[in-house]
This record gives C-alpha cells, sequence and structure tokens, in this order.
C-alpha cells in the first residue's frame, strides 16, 4: 500500500506551492490513477513521494518511508519522464548495468525485454529509440527487480492506441498478481477505463478520490453508443434533425461503424433510425464518455449482474430495417474524431474490444508466464518487435542480504558499456607518445619526464589529465544519465557507491599508467634506439611516485566531481593541483623548517619499537619522501579536503 500524508512542496516567491497538503492512499491489488490538467501537479506530487524534491509531507511504502528502506528499487518501480541512461548504451547493455545495481541475476534482463517485445531491439542505443519504445523499455526498468509498487508518470503519453492498450493490460497484470499500481494521466477517460480509484488534482489540491464507477458517473460526459452499417448516414440524420429542433447534439464518428451521440437518448436516436429505415446493431446509453473497448470496467464481472455504473446498458439490439432507399451523407454531419481531447480511436466492436479486455484480465490472473496479451503493433521501429508472450516478467526471489560487490559489479558495466573510456584511453596513449617523440627531439629532458612524456612546460602528463578526466566522468555521467536517481538508486550512492568507483578508477589510472610508460618506450625505442629508453637507477621510487600521481589525479576526478556534480568541476580539480597546490606547497616548505623523511624508519622503530621486515622500511621511506615532495604533497591535501567535503555532502543529505 502506498499512502501519501500531506504532500507540500516548497513555494517560490510569490508563486504559490505547485502541490498543497495532498493525501492520498493506492491500496494493493489496485490500479490507482492521478488525474489532473497540465500543472495541477502531479509529477511534483511523484517527485514529493519518492524523495527527489524538497517539501513537507511524508509518504509510506507498505508502512515504510522511502528512506528506511534498504533497497529501494525492490519495493518502488518507477518511470519518471524519459528512461534515464547515457545515450550511446545499448538496451541490453543499460537493463544489465541495472541487473547489477539491484543485485538480481544478469538473465533478468532478457526476461523483461521479452516481455515488453524489445527481444529484436536489444542491441539498439537509447538515443535511437522511439517515444513507444523508450516507454517500453522505461516499463521495463522499472520491473526488473520484481517491485511490489509501481508508480509511473503518465506512461501512456503519446502512445498509439495499440501501445497504450498493451500498457494498460500490464499494469492490471501487475495489480492482479497483488501489486500496487499509481499512474498519473491527463485523460479522464484514460482514468476511467483503467483505474479502480481515480484521485482528482486541481491546482495543487486534492479535488476528488472517488472509485472509478463514481468517477464516471459523476465527471464523465453521458454518451449513446451507436453500431450500424450505416453509421455516416445515421450520424447526418441525427444532426439535420438536431438542428431542426434547436437542440445541441454531437455526434463523434469512432471510426468503422461505430458512432457516440452526447445530448441525445437512445429512445430518440432509435426513433429516428426506425424512420429512415437505417439497421441498428447495437444501441446502448453510457454513463461515461470511456472510449472504445471500455464496456467493462477493471475487475467486473462479465455478468449483467456484477456491472457497475458507467458499462453500456443495452437499450435497442436492432430496429427494424425500413424500405426507404439509402441516402448519402448529408451536409452539415459532425464527425469529429479527436473531440474531447481523444486521440483517433481505432478497433473493432464494443462486444470485441470487451472480450479482449476480459481475456487480458484473464491471463493477468494465472501465473503461467507463457500466456501472452498483446495488441497492435507500435509505431516506428515497433512493427519488428516479436509478439509480447507475457504481461509480466515471471516472478524472481532477490536475495535480501546486501552483496559488497553489487556496487563494483555496478560500476564495472557501468565504465565498460560505453566507448567514451576507451576512446579517451586511446586518444590519451597516442598523445603521450608523441609528446615523447617531441621531447626526445627537443633534448634537455631528464630521462624520467622523458618517459613519462612530461615537459616542465605542462603542469601534469597527458596521462595523469586522461586518468583525472576517467575519475571525472566516473561521477559526471551519474549525474548527467542519472540511471539510478528516479528512485534514490539501487547501489548506495555515499560510501558503496564511492568505494566502487574510487576502485575502478585506481586499476583504470594504474593500467593506464603503465600502459603510457610502456607505449613511449616502445615509440623512443622505434624512433630513436635504445639509448633513450634505459631504466633509470632509482626506478623503484620514480614508479611509486608515477603510479601515486596517475591514482591521485584519477581520484581527485571523481571526488570532485561527486561533490560538484559535474564532470567539468572534476577535470578543474584536477588541473588545480599542480597549478594552484603545488606553488602553495612550495611556499609552506620553503616558510617553514621541515625536517627530512631521512632516518624515518629508525625514528619510527624506536617509538613503536617495530622491526620492519623484508625491508619494509626503505618502501615506507619511500612514500613519504614522494608525499613530501610539492606535487605529492598538493595532491594528498586536495585528496584530504575534497574526500572530507564528500563526506560532509553525503552526512548533509542524509540528515535532510
Amino acid at each position: 500500500m502506498i499512502q501519501a500524508f500531506g504532500l507540500t512542496s516548497t513555494s517560490r516567491k510569490d508563486h504559490p506551492p505547485a502541490v498543497d497538503d495532498v493525501s492520498f492512499e493506492a491500496r494493493p491489488g489496485r490500479v490507482t490513477a492521478l488525474l489532473g490538467a497540465t500543472g495541477a501537479g502531479k509529477t511534483s506530487a511523484l517527485r514529493l513521494m519518492l524523495e527527489l524534491q524538497q517539501g513537507r509531507g511524508i509518504t509510506h511504502f507498505r508502512g515504510r518511508p522511502l528512506h528506511r528502506i534498504a533497497h529501494p528499487s525492490r519495493e518502488v518501480g518507477v518511470l519518471l519522464g524519459d528512461v534515464p541512461g547515457h545515450p550511446a548504451r545499448t538496451v541490453r547493455g543499460h537493463l544489465r548495468m541495472l541487473c547489477a545495481a539491484a543485485g538480481v541475476p544478469v538473465g533478468r534482463a532478457d526476461e523483461v525485454l521479452e516481455a515488453v517485445g524489445l527481444v529484436s531491439l536489444r542491441d539498439e542505443r537509447l538515443g535511437t529509440l522511439s517515444r513507444g519504445m523508450d516507454r517500453r523499455l522505461g516499463l521495463a526498468c522499472a520491473l526488473l527487480p520484481n517491485p511490489h509498487s509501481l508508480v509511473l508518470d503518465e506512461p501512456a503519453e503519446d502512445l498509439s492506441s495499440g501501445e497504450s492498450r498493451w500498457l494498460h493490460g500490464v499494469l492490471r497484470a501487475h495489480a492482479a498478481r497483488g501489486g500496487t499500481v499509481l499512474f498519473t494521466t491527463a485523460e479522464p477517460k484514460e482514468a476511467a477505463r483503467v483505474a479502480d480509484r481515480v484521485v482528482t488534482l486541481e491546482q495543487g489540491r486534492l479535488a476528488a478520490d472517488q472509485e472509478a464507477s463514481e468517477f464516471a458517473r459523476t465527471r464523465l460526459r453521458p454518451r449513446v453508443a451507436v453500431r450500424s452499417p450505416h453509421a455516416a448516414r445515421l450520424a447526418a440524420l441525427l444532426t439535420k434533425e438536431a438542428r431542426a429542433a434547436h437542440r445541441s447534439v454531437e455526434v463523434v464518428r469512432e471510426g468503422g461503424n461505430r458512432l457516440s451521440v452526447y445530448g441525445g437518448s437512445c429512445a430518440e436516436v432509435g426513433e429516428i433510425a426506425f424512420r429512415h429505415g437505417i439497421l441498428v446493431h447495437q444501441l446502448a446509453d453510457e454513463t461515461g464518455d470511456m472510449g472504445p473497448g471500455a464496456g467493462f470496467f477493471p475487475g467486473e464481472e462479465t455478468s449483467g449482474a456484477g456491472r457497475r455504473p458507467g458499462s453500456p446498458d443495452l437499450c435497442v439490439g436492432a430496429t427494424k430495417a425500413g424500405a426507404g432507399g439509402a441516402r448519402g451523407c448529408g451536409e452539415g454531419a459532425e464527425v469529429d474524431e479527436e473531440a474531447h481531447g481523444g486521440r483517433s480511436r481505432h478497433g473493432s466492436s464494443l462486444e470485441a474490444d470487451s472480450d479482449r479486455l476480459r481475456h487480458t484480465r484473464q491471463e493477468a490472473c494465472t501465473d503461467s508466464p507463457e500466456e501472452s496479451v498483446h495488441s497492435g503493433s507500435a509505431p516506428g521501429k515497433a512493427s519488428t518487435s516479436p509478439a509480447l508472450p507475457s504481461p509480466l516478467p515471471p516472478p524472481i526471489t532477490v536475495r535480501s542480504a546486501p552483496s559488497p560487490l553489487r556496487p563494483l559489479r555496478y560500476e564495472l558495466r557501468r565504465a565498460t558499456g560505453i566507448g567514451t573510456g576507451f576512446l579517451t584511453a586511446a586518444a590519451v596513449l597516442v598523445t603521450s607518445a608523441l609528446t615523447a617523440v617531441l621531447l626526445a627531439r627537443v633534448g634537455h629532458t631528464p630521462q624520467a619526464r622523458l618517459l613519462a612524456a612530461w615537459p616542465r612546460e605542462l603542469p601534469l602528463p597527458p596521462a595523469a589529465l586522461g586518468a583525472g578526466l576517467l575519475g571525472a566522468l566516473a561521477f559526471g555521467d551519474e549525474f548527467r544519465h542519472p540511471a539510478l536517481a528516479a528512485d534514490r538508486g539501487t547501489v548506495p550512492r555515499r560510501l558503496g557507491l564511492l568505494t566502487a568507483k574510487l576502485v575502478v578508477a585506481a586499476v583504470t589510472a594504474l593500467l593506464l599508467a603503465l600502459l603510457a610508460v610502456g607505449c613511449d618506450a616502445e615509440v623512443l625505442y622505434l624512433v630513436y634506439g635504445r639509448e633513450v629508453t634505459e631504466v633509470p637507477g632509482d626506478w623503484l621510487v620514480l614508479s611509486a611516485s608515477w603510479i601515486g600521481l596517475v591514482i591521485g589525479c584519477a581520484w581527485a576526478g571523481v571526488l570532485a566531481a561527486g561533490i560538484f556534480r559535474s564532470t567539468t568541476a572534476g577535470l578543474a580539480a584536477v588541473v588545480s593541483v599542480p597549478v594552484l597546490g603545488v606553488p602553495l606547497v612550495q611556499r609552506v616548505l620553503e616558510g617553514a623548517p621541515v625536517r627530512t623523511a631521512a632516518g624515518l624508519p629508525a625514528r619510527l622503530r624506536e617509538v613503536f619499537l617495530v622491526q620492519w621486515p623484508f625491508g619494509g622500511g626503505r618502501y615506507l621511506a619511500g612514500a613519504v619522501r614522494v608525499i613530501a615532495q610539492p606535487v605529492g604533497g598538493a595532491l594528498t591535501l586536495s585528496l584530504t579536503a575534497l574526500l572530507c567535503a564528500y563526506l560532509l555532502t553525503s552526512l548533509r543529505g542524509r540528515v535532510r
């Protein structure tokens, strides 16, 4: 159950709050629609419920607020707007990345792809998907961890009638399994046709909270549904006689042989058809303009005794066919396929649509995942999609125990799912090799700087800048394409995610550092020979300094991008270390007496009475000498400050 209490958004200056003291509940096993016109506050209400927007009020998901739930994605499946994800990532890669984040088997991605009909598009990029396919992928992301509740923001917006029917069938199937479904819509007919309960918002306030039958009876226009093989002629006659009698009657052609008559009654339509000898196959009063396929409300019985108000009440099965000749469609017939905000209506007769909806509900209640519910093809690439094998993917059992490797798996799939990192590394290696060749040609460059391709004029070598850029991308993409933000993230966004990103960034930087030196040495050997590729005598200390520099730059990029939520800010923090930090450290070292690190192992043994095995004191002294250098000291201070700032912002967000 979803229970919202007193949702109120933070008002801006001279503007009322978008949501003002809204309270409602969505019960399990039922579909609840949050209805409202554009600007009524539907999306703001959902963001307040999911704690994505500051405001007052609280929302309980099965008795607990979202921030008290250990794994939010396993409790709530969310679709807000377009699918958040990198446009260069493939459909299957995106789902497999979310599988790693949620801790579900990787095969779950293929199951939901088959359920939503995207198997043939699994290798397509997210940026190339049509609107209908994007909504299908968003629903697949929401269903991936088998959540109890679904929270969807206008899921059927801009979809065709076939896509909308399929989506509504999925929502009904999820509710039939005992789940809770809450979706927003601006279409009253969609709310009455799909939902069991309708919550209406007007200008940010709660206007009504009604059962679907009561909503249809009190808030939708009554109409007369007519089905006749001479629908066009009957529409013209109804309009002509209404004008002659000075009555307001509107006739809407539903497509094919269907008509909807507003402002009339069954008796009036039947009499006109009888007088002019027009055969009528169906004539029914409908309390509520619910569109085609709405013969029965969700959850009602197929027998006439169990009907709720709003379903058709059959008046006349067929009228007497007269002998009069058929006349053409007269002028003045009001035929509007888009009347009252409805989309183009396509489909079969009312009985056939009702049978399909009943068939959908019967299959949704079954436990067999092989039974199928599907409708017409989607626009664009949807025509290439196979028939949907099931309205929902089969249920899975998710381990409740947290795994420390879950953030690491997610980060690995995130980093390797797109080619940005590989292209950046290749560009860094090429730039480093060219720089090393130019430095060797100019001469007067120390051997250590030559192998690292680090001219004195540049603050950092290409490998360090590349490692910093890769580190900044690790968190920058999280905020630019927030795949984990819709439900506060399935991976811990504080220490768990940070640790995974630091580990992956360190390994990536280490490989980049070794490859850069190796490529530089190989190119120098090919161009100038062996004399310029000699290994320095103090190679151990130099190697430690080189690896520490590259890894430190990568970590600085990760932390700065996590704090400022920008890749540019992360790269700027990396460049500021040698530009601002090194001169500051040099000034401190020159102005104050600083004891050298020589003899440090002996002093440590005197203090702690520790005997370093395997010559460990030598390595410790080397590490201290690296940190004591201006670049090492500046990088250490920068990392310490960034880590403290990251922890401070994380704790501040947790307190909020």
